[in-house]
């Protein structure tokens, strides 16, 4: 097995390719080691100390370490975290614990709600995922969309830009109604 990394727009996070499916349908978020009970990957992963932060992806793994340790020193442990679950035939989730997608919306904006998830599953969410993270809708309240960042998007310098550059601007541009975008969550 060959696993490929690659670098990610946040320094504390890296990005692990191992060439195999990751989770067959959604991503699953792991903010900390308790967090990871249902998944015997995360696990494995948390168990490499130094490790803050784990997200599966479909045919990705972001982790992310603690500020005062280095990936020359966290690397070989992770790599070998991974290549051991996929050795294990293990899932890397057990039943549905920790699958993260848009948290639902009932109301008088549901149309709304619904072209805002739309913009974000076809034109967010796959370029995002391209740096090894994931944005999911949390909730709008009078023209504020409530996004949550995870995985390399949590934490990341660049994700203000990302969020008030980039994603307000397509969907204010898109739904007229979005006049702000702003972060929730623990790790923004």
């Amino acid at each position: 097995m060959f696993i490929q990394t690659e670098s990610t727009p946040n320094p504390a996070t890296l990005k692990f390719l191992p060439g195999q499916p990751v989770m067959q349908t959604g991503a699953a978020d792991f903010p900390s080691a308790e967090a990871a009970a249902a998944s015997p990957l995360a696990r494995r992963i948390f168990a490499v100390e130094g490790v803050t932060a784990v997200f599966l992806g479909s045919d990705f793994i972001t982790v992310t370490k603690a500020e005062d340790q280095e990936w020359a020193h966290l690397k070989p442990g992770i790599l070998g975290a991974i290549m051991e679950h996929y050795q294990s035939g293990e899932p890397a989730i057990e039943g549905a614990g920790g699958a993260v997608d848009h948290a639902a919306h009932d109301g008088p904006d549901a149309r709304i709600v619904e072209q805002i998830k739309e913009l974000l599953d076809t034109r967010v969410r796959p370029a995002v995922a391209q740096d090894g993270g994931d944005i999911t809708f949390h909730g709008f309240d009078r023209g504020v969309v409530y996004l949550h960042m995870q995985g390399a998007c949590a934490g990341c310098p660049s994700s203000t830009m990302t969020l008030k550059m980039g994603i307000e601007n397509l969907l204010r541009h898109y739904i007229p109604e979005v006049t702000e975008v702003r972060p929730v969550g623990v790790n923004v």
